[in-house]
């Protein structure tokens, strides 16, 4: 899971750079921060809760100064190994944005999954392949925006060793 961390990590500053390169502003912030939503939920959910607060409060201007502060908590809170549990109660939150498109049959292949990847017995990328599947043929664009679905997408795999 270090491994995991550190390109994680990695993929969080390249694309905080590539923020830099244009104005940062609250919209460009918050944009930033809904992508990293569930990538910080499974690896610090308390962390991800103090991000959320902290940009909330952020008036109209504060983005230049409070910027380089909520990247540094956000570095931190990526820092932090996910768990099972963080990971299962993630997997289920995005599971929810297909209740509507799928049939119970699916729901039910998808939640036994996920307990079973919580238990041990499978690696983390079953129930995200099969999410992943989901979500090819029912697109929601908050969800194919987000880090935790491809945290590397050039490189797929490492997932499989949680």
């Amino acid at each position: 899971m270090p491994r995991e961390n550190a390109i994680i990590r990695m993929r969080a500053r390249s694309d905080w750079q590539q923020l830099l390169q244009g104005d940062l502003s609250r919209h460009a912030l918050m944009s930033f921060h809904a992508r990293y939503k569930y990538q910080l939920m499974a690896n610090n959910p308390s962390q991800y809760r103090v991000l959320g607060k902290l940009l909330g409060s952020m008036g109209r201007s504060d983005a230049t100064e409070l910027g380089p502060r909520y990247f540094s908590l956000l570095m931190n809170a990526l820092n932090r190994c996910a768990t099972r549990g963080n990971h299962a109660n993630v997997l289920l939150h995005l599971s929810g944005y297909l209740r509507h498109s799928i049939n119970a049959q699916d729901k039910q292949e998808i939640r036994q999954l996920i307990e079973a990847y919580r238990q041990g017995a499978i690696p983390l990328a079953a129930p995200i392949d099969l999410l992943k599947h989901h979500f090819e043929q029912h697109p929601d664009p908050y969800v194919l925006q987000q880090v935790y679905l491809q945290p590397h997408p050039e490189a797929p795999g490492p997932r499989n060793a949680l």
